[in-house]
């Protein structure tokens, strides 16, 4: 124990104090309840540690109580209430929230915008009037110092009104008759599909299944493309096995096809920028005695592999497969900088 201003042992109180209320406000989000597994992934503590905290939060919060889910594991919350003056928004947690929305004004997703900038109106309604005058200017100085609503760069257009019907189709499971323009021959074509929901990067697209008897498979369909859309009162059945998380990761970006094995050498000078970088969630990253890093990455898309390793220029190598290599080496550069 050192001082009274939160050194020594009283650091490691205010630490515990702390994650004790963050439990309590996450008992009362939960609708079903914490389970002790709950409480070890989000707090990232061992079975005891979080029986610890569970014991502690039943005795500081008396109402806490257990959830009937009819299943073996138990599970405990609190009312909904029990926290509420106790709950306030700091400046960053606001910051972080308008950031987001302007990340999804920049990336013209302006429907996901409207509805954060709505969240962010309510939340700013519940502060105390002394407490807006405190935080307001913080606020104001944290975007400030963030600067992406005026960030340049390309984004995608959309029609918000598509994305829209869409999104209701995606919560509803009906399917949706699209007006899809090909891409390559320019001609409009009816699609029935059923909507699963979106991926978005350098191009955004509705992920769906494409009932026909040609496709009967998981496409992607450009936003940009949809011309027109018609919702049908006809349900369908989402496949359960189905993750739009894994369908993702199969690729390097947004292009699907069969997965391949693929290698990549950074030279010496360009290794400690390569190792800040997330390529892929499959990356394996291995540093080379003579200062040069491999990543080996299990992923699609060589073209859009091609696109970013582009921008590497000279320092970075393909050693495998021949045809990723075949795409690259040909147009390497020495940029004046790396990414």
């Amino acid at each position: 124990m050192h001082d009274q201003f939160g050194h020594g042992r009283f650091a490691v109180r205010y630490e515990k104090a702390d994650n004790l209320l963050q439990l309590a406000l996450e008992l009362q989000a939960a609708r079903g309840g914490l389970s002790l597994l709950d409480i070890e992934q989000k707090f990232g503590v061992g079975r005891r540690t979080a029986m610890r905290m569970r014991d502690a939060a039943i005795r500081n919060f008396p109402q806490m109580e257990e959830v009937d889910t009819g299943e073996r594991t138990k599970r405990w919350r609190l009312p909904n209430g029990t926290l509420d003056r106790l709950v306030a928004f700091t400046a960053e947690e606001l910051a972080a929230l308008e950031s987001a929305t302007r990340l999804f004004e920049r990336d013209n997703r302006e429907d996901e915008a409207a509805e954060l900038a709505t969240l962010g109106a309510k939340l700013r309604a519940l502060l105390k009037p002394d407490v807006a005058r405190r935080v307001e200017p913080d606020l104001e100085a944290l975007l400030e110092a963030e600067g992406l609503a005026m960030r340049p760069g390309p984004r995608p257009r959309i029609d918000i009104s598509v994305v829209e019907e869409l999104r209701q189709a995606i919560m509803a499971c009906t399917k949706v008759k699209l007006r899809y323009r090909n891409r390559k021959t320019k001609q409009v074509n009816e699609r029935l599909v059923h909507p699963y929901g979106f991926l978005h990067g350098h191009r955004n697209y509705l992920v769906a299944w494409h009932e026909n008897p040609k496709a009967n498979a998981v496409t992607l369909f450009a936003l940009p493309h949809i011309e027109g859309i018609e919702l049908t009162a006809e349900p369908f059945q989402r496949d359960p096995e189905f993750s739009l998380e894994a369908f993702a990761a199969r690729s390097f970006g947004l292009f699907q096809s069969e997965p391949f094995k693929t290698v990549w050498r950074f030279a010496p000078e360009a290794a400690d920028d390569a190792e800040e970088f997330i390529f892929h969630p499959t990356q394996q990253v291995e540093r080379q005695l003579d200062g040069s890093l491999l990543i080996t990455i299990m992923a699609a898309s060589d073209l859009e592999m091609a696109w970013h390793l582009y921008s590497w220029g000279d320092t970075v190598e393909v050693l495998e497969p021949v045809e990723l290599a075949e795409m690259v080496h040909g147009q390497r550069v020495a940029w004046a900088a790396l990414p």
